[in-house]
């Protein structure tokens, strides 16, 4: 219990080990539901708001119910329905309630817009709400500030997060008896009407310079503050993969990005063709008088937002604020709640800028369960618009720009923080700082790492793992045990050994690894950007041109396998390594790399046949110096213990591999091979996103099978984005070639519309995999008697191809979000079925977490 329980808590949770005095707050918490006085039918999208100047409010579901809560005195609401008379009611302060609100039906209203539910058909013609948003989208240029030529300011941003929905039951459970104090600093006013505990915080300054032409747009850290988990994670990657929430939303934008999702901003250039708009009266906000319209989905199932938009009286049709959150029918996963908070103000009398920016997520298995309260809150100030101070300005920028960012002092921050911290936010820096030396937050935690990486012992001079390859089986080891470790931070920040040694079974050999890594800089050789040399020599056993990531190789998910895997090799690799990524996420690995091959089971090298004969190699010398060159703009990873695992984004991946070999460095072939590859992930707003990668690949000069272009096969049963699943290992080999991989994400826009489905939230998923080659004929081993025979099995039947004058393609549909984590893929290959032993359809299984 321990083990599940403390990870959970105590991995983000601070507390203080006093008792702090609570300033006394009235919470007043309403639920309702809002009728028609004469049909007592439900009104949907009613505007519930308390009667005060903040004009907080909401919106009423489907079927009329609304949540209120407040930590003020206010004692009345308004509601309001466009086509109903506005009504005016008091409430007790400081209790929660329930309360049924009937609107009586405007006469006159109705005569206008008649917007009662199901009774009579919305309509965009001659709708003077719909009139008001097209002029605020007609006047969007004028408006956005990318429509400046010019503007600089400073920006903080504040990203918080807290346990929410915990009970007293919870609280007071016997597993958390010791934990007690972690309590005393529960927050009652962050959240209305719930109690948050602060966990984790993060503060960012920086300096933003926006320069239409030429284009130059960057945001230049100053100062970065959060709690830090050093021992356990990567803190940077924490910062990365939060940026799920920490991210600027445009609603001038057509499409915004959020939660891994693409919403349709409600004043997006085809906004009237998928939301409702209606007017509902006329407000001051800060002496500015606006129309406030509510807007809302026309179809509720759909990545689109609903709420209020306020809308400046005047010839500007600006945007003075916006209040927005999502439906709860929406196909969003662990999200119980969620709210954006704009509002812009005019700077220098022309130019509308943001004052306020918040965003607020509530996450969780399920309503009034235990979840974790995020916030992220910005400000904005020093603004200039002058576009003949550009060039200074920006060099002053990068002049001045602090390396050290992430470690200016506490007097730095209390002089340049737009505002100060409240009593809870300044505590959670210095207890989480203690609370890691607690020993149950100590186990808890490598359990969470142990649980999350496979390693254990990351507080220690050396962890050891990962688990998940302690155990594995191949038809030529047959059982393999393997067992290994790695220096932690602890040991050095600057150098690293990492270590295993295996053996096998049914072969009877052992196997083993050996490196270690430098880096030239003051960080680790994790944290980005990486400048560092890496030296390893491995002797162990492989699949002929499998070249399987970290994670995956002698894992103990891949030991079951469909079809024959008995063409294997021993390798005996050196490598030499050298790294050097760039902030601008530009990087070169230039690199050596030595393998002596050693044929086993079914695998030969030989000219003359195939099977085992006087004239079979019994070994084969790889030498090559590799250059790969990548650039992924505006990239973002989590950095795990020994792999990054990409964030994807709208931004392209370009890489370029180059290898040379040569017989003057110890090769048997002279050759040249290059790769080129890029890929991007495409948003079509609510019809999901595609993700597309397109490689192609050369070979110059003259060389036998291993050499070649093997291309890469999956005989597993889990499911492979970047390998074709339905292939077998060694079927294709090319030394030139093009291939496609499609895969686009409905998100749930099918299967939403099928009333019992669309409970389950599944999304649908379509793949298409395409693979092109040819071989020349100088590496054809039909036309050249010295290259090695290709494969064939033991009853001399060829497994090894080249490519005729069609492609290989093999494509399916999928389904994700089973119980929120698995992924089942159904895959069909459509050429190439007369090759024997292959399967033609099957259905693979994967694990894929979103939100």
């Amino acid at each position: 219990m321990k083990i599940v329980i403390y990870p959970l808590i105590l991995f983000f949770l601070y507390i203080s080990t006093e008792c702090f005095p609570q300033a006394t707050k009235f919470i007043s918490k309403i639920n309702g539901i809002v009728l028609d006085s004469e049909t007592n039918e439900p009104l949907s999208f009613a505007s519930v708001y308390w009667n005060d100047k903040s004009n907080n409010g909401t919106l009423t579901d489907d079927d009329g119910n609304f949540i209120l809560k407040t930590k003020d005195t206010t004692n009345s609401i308004i509601i309001s329905c466009v086509g109903y008379k506005k009504n005016k009611m008091y409430i007790n302060v400081g209790k929660s309630q329930d309360i049924t609100i009937k609107l009586v039906p405007d006469i006159k209203a109705l005569n206008e817009i008649i917007v009662k539910p199901q009774k009579v058909r919305y309509r965009n013609k001659d709708n003077p709400a719909v009139k008001l948003i097209q002029q605020v989208i007609d006047n969007k240029p004028v408006n956005r500030k990318e429509g400046l030529d010019f503007y600089s300011f400073e920006k903080y941003e504040k990203l918080q997060f807290s346990l929410s929905d915990f009970t007293e039951k919870f609280q007071q459970s016997n597993i958390l008896k010791q934990f007690q104090f972690l309590f005393a600093n529960t927050d009652t006013t962050a959240l209305p009407g719930k109690k948050i505990l602060p966990f984790f915080l993060k503060e960012t300054l920086s300096d933003v310079f926006y320069q239409k032409s030429p284009e130059r747009n960057e945001n230049i850290i100053k100062a970065d503050k959060m709690v830090r988990f050093d021992e356990y994670v990567n803190s940077r990657s924490i910062s990365s993969a939060l940026r799920f929430l920490d991210q600027d939303i445009n609603i001038y934008d057509n499409n915004i990005t959020l939660l891994t999702n693409q919403f349709l901003s409600p004043i997006a250039n085809v906004g009237p063709t998928f939301y409702k708009y209606f007017i509902v009266d006329t407000v001051i906000i800060e002496a500015s008088k606006c129309i406030r319209l509510v807007f809302f989905p026309r179809n509720k199932e759909s990545c689109l937002f609903l709420g209020h938009i306020y809308i400046m009286l005047d010839s500007s049709y600006a945007v003075k604020k916006i209040e927005m959150t999502v439906d709860r029918n929406i196909n969003l996963n662990w999200i119980k709640d969620l709210s954006i908070v704009q509002e812009f103000d005019k700077i220098n009398d022309h130019n509308w800028m943001l004052s306020t920016d918040e965003t607020s997520v509530d996450f969780g298995l399920a309503q009034d369960k235990l979840g974790v309260f995020g916030q992220r809150s910005a400000s904005y100030k020093n603004y200039i618009f002058d576009i003949a101070e550009a060039d200074s300005i920006h060099e002053t920028l990068i002049k001045n720009i602090n390396k050290d960012y992430e470690n200016m002092s506490e007097e730095y921050w209390k002089n340049h923080r737009h505002e100060p911290l409240s009593l809870h936010e300044k505590r959670i820096y210095t207890i989480m700082d203690s609370i890691k030396h607690i020993r149950d937050f100590r186990i808890a935690m490598d359990a969470a790492v142990l649980l999350s990486s496979g390693f254990i012992g990351s507080r220690n001079y050396v962890e050891f793992g990962p688990a998940n390859t302690f155990y594995s089986y191949n038809p030529i080891e047959g059982s393999r045990v393997r067992f290994g470790g790695r220096t932690t931070r602890r040991f050095s920040k600057k150098i690293n050994f990492d270590t295993y040694a295996a053996y096998g079974v049914n072969d009877n050999k052992y196997k083993y690894f050996f490196g270690t890594s430098y880096s030239f800089t003051s960080q680790s050789i994790f944290d980005f950007p990486v400048k560092s040399l890496k030296i390893s020599y491995q002797n162990n056993i492989k699949i002929l041109g499998q070249d399987l990531q970290f994670a995956q190789d002698n894992n103990v998910l891949f030991s079951f396998k469909r079809g024959t895997n008995d063409k294997m090799y021993y390798n005996r690799t050196l490598k030499i390594e050298q790294l050097n990524e760039f902030q601008n996420h530009f990087s070169y690995l230039l690199g050596y790399e030595y393998t002596h091959q050693i044929p086993t089971g079914n695998l030969f090298f030989d000219p003359t046949k195939y099977f085992l004969s006087s004239s079979n190699k019994p070994y084969l010398n790889i030498s090559q110096v590799n250059l790969n060159l990548r650039y992924a703009p505006n990239e973002r990873f989590f950095q795990g213990k020994i792999y990054r695992v990409p964030i994807v984004n709208q931004y392209p991946v370009f890489q370029v591999q180059y290898s040379i070999g040569s017989k003057i460095i110890g090769n048997e072939y002279n050759y040249n091979k290059i790769i080129l590859n890029i890929s991007k992930r495409f948003y079509l707003s609510l019809v999901g996103f595609t993700d597309l990668t397109i490689e192609s690949g050369k070979i110059f000069g003259k060389v036998s099978y291993p050499l070649l272009d093997i291309h890469p096969a999956n005989q597993t049963y889990s499911y492979q984005s970047l390998s074709y699943n339905l292939m077998n290992f060694l079927e294709f080999v090319s030394d030139k070639y093009v291939a496609l991989y499609a895969e686009h994400s409905f998100n749930g826009f099918i299967l939403n519309n099928f009333p019992i489905i669309k409970k389950f939230k599944f999304r649908e998923y379509l793949t298409c995999k395409i693979l092109y080659g040819g071989l020349s004929k100088s590496n054809d081993p039909g036309l050249n008697s010295d290259l090695f025979k290709f494969p064939v099995d033991l009853q001399g039947n060829p497994i090894t191809y080249t490519f005729g004058n069609k492609p290989y393609i093999e494509a399916g549909v999928g389904v994700s979000n089973i119980f929120k984590l698995f992924r089942l893929d159904l895959v069909k290959r459509f050429t190439y079925l007369d090759h024997p032993n292959i399967s033609t359809i099957g259905l693979r299984i994967s694990t894929k977490i979103d939100f």
